[in-house]
């Protein structure tokens, strides 16, 4: 007997289209993703490469002077330290949302989120803040890295001045800012960058309580709060997650721009992770005697102490470049130094005079304000604080309205603001009068 085809019923077919269709769609809404690749000129980035990038630049120097922050705050630096956690999420995500408020059209930098937002006044305070980061950091790390190399080679016949290593440093560093042209091309030393911080964090979270269970006869003295230092503790933490102005240069690095938000939370979850580490184990172990770097704290000369200076003089040296990259790509996108108007070689030629402009007025900066833990609370509370608290804030809900918001994120947003304005005016003041006293020492 002839054995019948299956013939699949009415009802199998529908679920087959049903099924197709699905699927198709599911293909459409990927291909729709992947093509705001395209329109709106994004990199090929990928989800690790924003991740990296992230990391180097955030976790950096302030992952060293979180300790001291909690000696001049007290243990009320772990509420401070959650709260700047969730803030600087919410306003990285918030910052890419306000390059996108226009259908159809992608905002480029910082400056011009400033500008759609509040116009000319809006312009100039966020360019302001901007360039004092984007120039300001990378100055302090310089600073970090020259008074690491003194102090590593001091007494032996490669023992050189301070002032020397930061000149050196700005012309090792110029090579890396020639090559490179974008930041996606960065990856590699952002990686690296990364891993160096974990080792110094390691070092910190090991090393710190070891020394004081081994010496209990030395007094320790902790504080649950001390509100005089509260302004000076939330600017630290404040630098601590700064890096919103490279936000928009790294997020139209990636292939995908939608995986943004969770390369943002991500990376900033693991600097948090690194953060508490560092923080409660440093203060734990050294109380108000904590110092910024926090490995100063540790005994002189010791293995811990060298290794922790080598990795994060590594570090800081690593993410110099993603600094000094976001800062010319938008200056010579305003002067229009492309390939396209110029040509190769002569557009090479404009972003090597003005990379090397740059790397001068950091050296400069370095040589003549070589004070590491007041120069970071001035850069946290003038720059980091604006930039990631209050800035941010002010343009999305601006851009996008109040009304459409539930009152809960209203809420947040109020209470962002106001952290925001305390750590920007009185850390700014209590950062000017340290830094005076500095000087006239």
């Amino acid at each position: 007997m002839e054995e019948k085809p299956y013939t699949p019923s009415i009802r199998s077919e529908k679920q087959q289209r049903f099924y197709e269709t699905t699927n198709e769609d599911q293909y459409i809404e990927e291909d729709r993703a992947s093509s705001v690749v395209n329109e709106y000129g994004h990199g090929n980035g990928s989800f690790l490469t924003a991740y990296f990038n992230v990391v180097c630049v955030v976790a950096g120097t302030g992952t060293l002077g979180l300790p001291k922050a909690f000696a001049d705050g007290g243990w009320l630096g772990i509420l401070i330290l959650f709260l700047a956690y969730f803030m600087a999420v919410y306003s990285g995500i918030v910052l890419i949302r306000c390059l996108y408020y226009k259908p159809g059209q992608r905002l480029s930098d910082y400056k011009q989120i400033g500008t759609h937002a509040f116009g000319l006044p809006g312009y100039l305070v966020a360019s302001a803040l901007h360039l004092l980061n984007l120039f300001g950091c990378p100055a302090l790390y310089v600073v970090l890295a020259s008074s690491n190399m003194s102090s590593l080679l001091k007494g032996t016949a490669g023992e050189l001045n301070y002032k020397i290593w930061a000149i050196i440093w700005g012309v090792f560093l110029l090579i890396p800012s020639l090559v490179l042209k974008t930041l996606k091309e960065v990856t590699a030393i952002a990686a690296i960058g990364a891993v160096c911080t974990m080792v110094a964090v390691f070092i910190i979270a090991i090393q710190g309580p070891l020394l004081r269970n081994a010496h209990p006869e030395v007094p320790v003295v902790h504080d649950s709060v001390i509100w005089q230092g509260f302004p000076v503790a939330l600017s630290t933490i404040a630098f601590s997650f700064g890096g919103n102005n490279t936000y928009p240069h790294v997020e139209h690095a990636l292939k995908k721009p939608h995986q943004w938000k969770w390369a943002v939370t991500i990376g900033l979850s693991t600097c948090t992770a690194l953060y508490f580490l560092t923080a409660v184990p440093g203060y734990w172990s050294f109380g108000r005697e904590t110092k910024s770097p926090v490995y100063s704290s540790l005994p002189a000369g010791s293995v811990p102490q060298i290794i922790s200076m080598i990795v994060m003089t590594i570090h800081v040296i690593f993410a110099i470049p993603i600094y000094t990259t976001s800062f010319s790509l938008e200056f010579e996108e305003w002067v229009h130094a492309t390939d396209e108007r110029l040509g190769k070689f002569k557009a090479w030629c404009a972003r090597a005079v003005i990379r090397t402009c740059t790397m001068v007025i950091l050296v400069i900066l370095a040589v003549f304000i070589p004070y590491f833990d007041d120069f970071m609370g001035l850069i946290g509370a003038l720059a980091n604080c604006g930039l990631v608290f209050l800035l941010p804030i002010l343009c999305y809900l601006k851009l996008t309205g109040v009304r459409n918001k539930p009152w809960y994120e209203l809420a947040f947003c109020a209470l962002t603001l106001f952290l925001g304005i305390i750590g920007c005016v009185f850390g700014t003041i209590d950062s000017i009068k340290a830094l005076i006293k500095d000087f006239h020492s």
